[in-house]
This record gives structure tokens, sequence and C-alpha cells, in this order.
């Protein structure tokens, strides 16, 4: 009888080692599967969601995540207006929930549009946009065409079409610089 005791004492404390011994493992790997994961992974996780971006120059940017590329965030705001915002100038997020979408890998990265194929569906668009830059300039115009590191904007009033004679000057401007890219609904203009 004793020995039987002996070894179910012996037995349940096994357990209990080999069960604290699984925790701290799975902890670990919780730890390094959290670690490896990019801000834009965690902002998947929340599309649909209203989220409130901080970014620099920018100021704050508020609406519903409709869509995360590889290095921009959309976002549609309660106006109807949606933000292009290069997650460079973004510095902090605000309204995330607890899900995170799994990373983004090989094949399915390269899938996603980066920033400056975005301004190019834009520009085909012909869509009237402001251009905040990362120091807070706001630019107003047509984006006419997007090349390997800048964009060219046509500027021109909100309220007009872009037509030649409304075009007060084309410039210019690196894609690095750009911070947000808002589009203007019909009922702006």
């Amino acid at each position: 009888m004793r020995w039987q005791q002996l070894f179910a004492d012996l037995s349940a404390q096994f357990e209990k080692e080999e069960a604290a011994a699984e925790r701290g493992e799975s902890a670990s790997r919780a730890r390094a599967e959290i670690g490896a994961l990019r801000l834009i992974d965690r902002l998947r996780g929340a599309l649909g969601q209203p989220v409130v971006l901080s970014c620099r120059g920018v100021g704050r940017v508020a609406g519903v995540l409709a869509d995360a590329g590889v290095d921009w965030l959309l976002l549609e705001d309660d106006r109807g207006r949606e933000h292009l915002v290069a997650t460079a100038v973004v510095t902090s997020v605000a309204g995330l929930g607890r899900r995170t979408a799994p990373p983004a890998e090989g094949a399915a990265s390269r899938v996603r549009p980066d920033l400056r194929r975005a301004l190019k569906g834009l520009a085909r668009d012909r869509a009237v946009v402001q251009v905040v830059l990362d120091d807070g300039a706001v630019l107003t115009g047509t984006i006419d065409r997007v090349g390997a590191d800048y964009l060219e904007l046509a500027e021109h009033a909100v309220d007009e079409p872009r037509r030649a004679e409304a075009v007060r000057s084309v410039r210019a401007v690196v894609l690095t610089a750009v911070g947000v890219v808002r589009t203007v609904p019909p009922a702006f203009v």
C-alpha cells in the first residue's frame, strides 16, 4: 500500500512538472510567434473595424479599415472619403481588437499591391485627391502619373475637373514624402 501511494505521489508530481514545462514552452512559443508578427499583420486582423491612426506630419486619420497592402492602409471615414495612408508615417494605431491575421508570406505578400501601384490606380481613375505630405503640406489635384519613386500631381482646385486651363502647376512629389492621399467624393466637388 505504501508503494502504491509513493508511486501515485511520484506520478502526480511528474505530471505537474510536465504540465508546468509545457505551459512554459507554450508561452515561449507564443512570444516567439508574436515577435515575428509585423504591424501590417496585426492591422489585417482589424479589417472592417474603426481605427484611429496617428501619423507623422498628418495628425489623426480615423475611419473603418477597409484594406491593407504591403506599405499602405485604406480607411473610409464617416463622410465617405477614402484615405490611402503610407504605413511609413503611421506612429500608432488605436482601436485594435484582439484579432491578428496570419503573417503574409512569400507569394501572398507579393500579390498585394504596394503604395506605388495603389497610386497608379488613382491616376488611372483620374480622381481628384488631396495629397498630405509627411511635413503636413496639403496639395490638391489629379495624379497624372506615377514613376518609380515619385508621383506627378496636376494641381488644380478641388471643385474643378482636371482640364488644361484649370491646372495651376504640375508638381513632382517624392513617394517617401507622401503621408496620406484622400479621395474627394463628388459631393465635395
